[in-house]
């Protein structure tokens, strides 16, 4: 087992991935910004370094300054958590390189598939089912690229092969859009990723977002441990995940589960992982991988009681998987509300001190938040500050925990967006599973 583990990154997840370490005996090291020396998970560490400034890229982002903390501490492993570098392959690269254990997959197979175009040529290698698009970057051929789109037929969507978070995407609704479109995703993206490839995609008008959650330990062995619905989200942001996915076709949930499992072995993929769909009158769609652990990892934690933050260390100091495929029960239904210092109508963020903070309680009911009384929100970063998570024997009882969970929670002298949530949790369509991707802003749009 592993001895000393660095956690490269800051808030909830660093203070998940020190807990899971604790558990199991491992030394943690905290490294951190100047302004998040009173993060919890900092005060709660073996060890801490401060790796730089406030800005992301004084700190978090600067990998000769992680490195560097992992060697003064003699650390064994780096894990990522999520965001940050967590998907940075030449992080994961040189972290190896400098005689470190990266908690996650190997630089080649982040790089696989961090490229969409690379990833979806992949996935329909492994068989699982994808959009229909270009099958490849576009290249200068306008009558190529019109002849792909009227096959693929209007609209479509123009994507980067680079893009993340709902940046570098465009919707064409006919030819006369297209090559304009082209130049300018491709532009976007060159400016925002270093990289302008684009290629096509058939554009879905009214899809679910559910992802399945896998894990693999490099050696053979792979299982999934069902799925998430995601699909409540404000400028492709999610901001409500539930396990399971409800009002899924079975046959079609069974097909994705097995192809996920079967493509994991097909790229030797090791670690926690989430294969994200777009999903539409009865078919899944393959969009992107994401190759680290989840912000939303809790649902899936609550309906199968498989820890997933244990299972990445165990991996990356070179374990089997602790159970076999026929080993996972899904037992319930489980909701995550993700709160954020932000206001709930302008969705400005609002970062300054906690005067006091209430987390909820009661059965099935679990808060993964880095916030005490007393502690000061700073400016620099994402604004998620909680995750509240409820677990019921049905969706039904899941959701009347939420509403208790959410009138019961307390974050006082910063702005939350818990109005919003609590907004949610009672909303007609919501209760009744009846949304896809672009619900929530519509309704927004209707204030």
């Amino acid at each position: 087992m592993l001895k000393k583990v660095l956690i490269a990154n800051r808030g909830e997840i660093a203070l998940r991935v020190l807990r899971a370490c604790k558990e199991m005996g491992i030394q943690s090291v905290a490294v951190h910004s100047k302004v998040d020396r009173d993060l919890m998970h900092v005060r709660l560490a073996d060890e801490s370094v401060c790796i730089g400034g406030n800005s992301p890229v004084e700190s978090y982002l600067n990998i000769p300054s992680i490195i560097s903390a992992a060697e003064v501490t003699n650390s064994e492993a780096i894990h990522p958590g999520y965001g940050f570098l967590a998907e940075n392959a030449d992080f994961a690269e040189q972290a190896e390189k400098s005689g470190f254990t990266f908690v996650g997959p190997t630089a080649d197979v982040i790089r696989l598939m961090g490229n969409k175009v690379s990833a979806i040529q992949a996935m329909r290698s492994a068989g699982v089912p994808t959009v229909p698009g270009s099958d490849g970057p576009l290249t200068n051929n306008l009558d190529r690229t019109r002849s792909i789109a009227q096959k693929i037929g209007y609209p479509v969507m123009i994507k980067a092969a680079s893009g993340g978070g709902g940046r570098g995407m465009r919707v064409i609704h006919n030819e006369k859009e297209l090559i304009q479109g082209i130049d300018l995703t491709q532009q976007e993206a060159k400016a925002a990723f270093g990289d302008g490839t684009v290629y096509l995609e058939k554009f879905l008008s009214h899809p679910r977002h559910v992802e399945v959650q896998v894990i693999a330990d490099g050696q053979g062995n792979a299982i999934h441990l069902g799925d998430r619905d995601c699909s409540l989200q404000r400028r492709h942001q999610k901001v409500i995940e539930e396990a399971p996915a409800p009002n899924i076709d079975a046959e079609a949930r069974t097909k994705v589960h097995s192809a996920c499992v079967k493509a994991c072995l097909d790229i030797n993929y090791r670690g926690a992982g989430t294969f994200e769909f777009l999903y539409q009158d009865g078919e899944f769609y393959f969009i992107e991988m994401n190759t680290r652990v989840q912000v939303e990892h809790p649902v899936t934690e609550m309906v199968t009681g498989f820890d997933i933050v244990k299972e990445q260390l165990m991996i990356a100091a070179g374990q089997r998987l602790s159970r076999a495929q026929d080993e996972i029960r899904l037992k319930g239904h489980a909701i995550e509300c993700r709160i954020n210092a932000e206001d709930p109508v302008s969705f400005m963020p609002s970062p300054g001190v906690v005067n006091q903070f209430h987390a909820p309680g009661g059965m099935g009911v679990r808060v993964d938040s880095h916030l005490y009384s007393g502690y000061t929100v700073p400016p620099f970063y994402d604004s998620l500050i909680a995750k509240v998570v409820c677990l019921g024997d049905s969706r039904t009882s899941a959701l009347n925990r939420v509403r208790n969970a959410l009138d019961e929670i307390v974050i006082d002298g910063i702005n939350s967006n818990i109005p919003l949530h609590q907004r949610l949790a009672r909303d007609k369509n919501f209760s009744n599973a009846e949304f896809n991707i672009h619900y929530l802003e519509k309704l927004l749009g209707q204030n």
